[in-house]
């Protein structure tokens, strides 16, 4: 049986524990009443995966069964979520893979013929045709990727996107014409943490940047009270309001997923355990794991853990209409990921890993790792973030100058030229978005090439806006000085040196809480 998640207060018998650092990882002894927020163990998965899909398919939520959906003539758009979920990758077959064939044989016993696969991957980059395939599976590309029936979402062919109207706060609709003009869009869902699937897939994923810059801006992002948590996220406010309207105009069924907490396998399974709870064999697979990437150059660093495939496996699958679907996924995420701590520290501790949405396949650049550890670790939290207003936020990462010219080009001008005149996500927003957003050759490469829309590192920027606002202090351990300086940040050598160069604002002996992650948790802050 699997055991919930717990807080640990670190005393003269608690070991070192393992904080994560980019691709590596370090022992850490913290002080004394420090608090260490463990995630839950993984969840048992469902026993018989085809059967868990093909129940949801034909008994789903406040929707007739998929099969009464589908008729010979008509137009289906099949949507999945793209190559930024899960993380790590997971072992194949990928659950979207399972579940597209479920519907296309579905569809092909009711004489559809009209059919056509949407990776819904909006401003972020294009997938290669290998990156289709792991998640799609060889039978689905050859069936659909040679005929231009398998394709990755292009939000900058005005051609083929349908305006659908406006929210009653004026944010304009506007998504894929293929999908806009489907007698049933099915959307196939990965819901690893508590901030996707819903309304956010839709009008999201398959959205354009005139839809997506009402709620991807600097003023929604720091109000959007944790991204973890749609009912005090200003962003999740704008993308259901998105949803009433796409969902008046497209008829939608929607296939939602969750994952266990089953991350790590193989030489890297102690990263799944508690250190006190090691045995012989995890110790000593801990020392030559550490050992050997200390020593290991840096493309066989990185070669090591973007092949990570991650155990992950199906605790849920719910189809039908969409909120009440989300409902259903939240409790089961919730349940996966939810640990319950009591009040607010004056420091927190982030280790933040290798891997993010937004570097699969690639590099994290300093931008991305701003994102992960201040964006998404800082909000992974329910009720209150765990750092106090005016506290302080030490993080773990080395944050090298390092950037992909190929995924990340508008990245490398945004760091060099932007941040060199501000950090303030409202200045740089006013002053340099548009101008991005705009510029025909980003808008090139994002629709002929691998590389991320020119807009994006404005919105990883933005992402940080609600950490940026709520913290007093953020200091970086183990970071290059000259990059975390440009992003307005400290750098430290050891924790020691960081909780020194920030006790002038929350003292010599502050409160401390370490965020042990991955995998993933949630923290319930009451």
């Amino acid at each position: 049986m699997s055991r919930p998640g717990f807080v640990l207060e670190v005393d003269d018998r608690t070991p070192p524990l393992i904080v994560h650092s980019g691709e590596g990882f370090q022992l850490e002894r913290f002080p004394l009443g420090t608090r260490v927020v463990y995630p839950p163990e993984a969840l048992p998965p469902v026993r018989d995966v085809e059967e868990a899909i093909q129940n949801a398919l034909l008994n789903p939520i406040e929707s007739e069964p998929l099969p009464e959906l589908l008729r010979p003539g008509m137009r289906l758009t099949i949507a999945f979520d793209d190559i930024s979920l899960p993380l790590p990758p997971m072992k194949k077959p990928d659950i979207r893979q399972r579940i597209i064939e479920a519907v296309l044989t579905l569809a092909a016993d009711a004489g559809v013929d009209d059919v056509e696969i949407i990776s819904a991957n909006a401003l972020h980059r294009r997938l290669t045709p290998n990156e289709l395939r792991d998640i799609v599976g060889e039978r689905v590309f050859r069936s659909f990727f040679p005929d231009g029936k398998l394709y990755n979402f292009d939000a900058e062919d005005r051609d083929n996107l349908t305006h659908l109207g406006q929210t009653r706060h004026g944010e304009d609709v506007e998504i894929s014409k293929r999908a806009a003009e489907s007698d049933l869009l099915v959307y196939v869902n990965v819901n690893l943490v508590a901030m996707d699937g819903g309304h956010k897939s839709t009008s999201i994923g398959l959205a354009s940047y005139k839809s997506l810059k009402h709620h991807h801006n600097s003023h929604t992002m720091i109000h959007s009270r944790s991204f973890m948590d749609h009912k005090a996220s200003k962003m999740h406010h704008s993308a259901w309001r998105m949803g009433e309207v796409l969902t008046q105009n497209v008829k939608v069924f929607q296939i939602e997923t969750t994952l266990n907490n089953n991350i790590f396998g193989g030489g890297l399974e102690f990263l799944q355990k508690r250190e006190w709870e090691w045995s012989i064999k995890d110790q000593a697979s801990m020392l030559a794991t550490k050992r050997g990437l200390a020593a290991a150059p840096a493309k066989l660093r990185h070669k090591i853990f973007t092949d990570v495939r991650a155990n992950y496996e199906l605790t849920g699958v719910n189809a039908g209409a969409i909120e009440p679907v989300h409902e259903k996924t939240l409790e089961m995420v919730h349940r996966q990921h939810l640990v319950e701590v009591q009040g607010q520290s004056d420091v927190g501790v982030i280790g933040v890993p290798y891997l993010g949405p937004y570097n699969v396949n690639s590099v994290m650049n300093p931008i991305l790792a701003a994102c992960m550890g201040l964006g998404y670790h800082f909000n992974a939290y329910r009720g209150n973030p765990i750092v106090r207003k005016d506290g302080a936020v030490i993080l773990y990462h080395p944050v090298p100058y390092e950037f992909s010219q190929l995924h990340h080009p508008s990245y490398v001008d945004f760091f060099e030229e932007v941040l060199a005149e501000s950090t303030d996500p409202a200045t740089i927003e006013a002053k340099f978005e548009k101008q991005y957003a705009e510029d025909p050759w980003y808008i090139h490469l994002y629709r002929t090439s691998y590389a991320y829309h020119g807009v994006h590192p404005f919105y990883m920027w933005y992402w940080i806006s609600h950490a940026l606002d709520h913290c007093g202090d953020i200091v970086w351990v183990g970071a290059n000085r000259k990059t975390v300086e440009r992003m307005g940040f400290r750098s430290a050598s050891t924790l020691q040196d960081a909780l020194e160069m920030v006790s002038h604002s929350v003292g010599r002996s502050p409160s401390i809480t370490y965020l042990h992650n991955p995998p993933h948790l949630l923290a319930d802050v009451r």
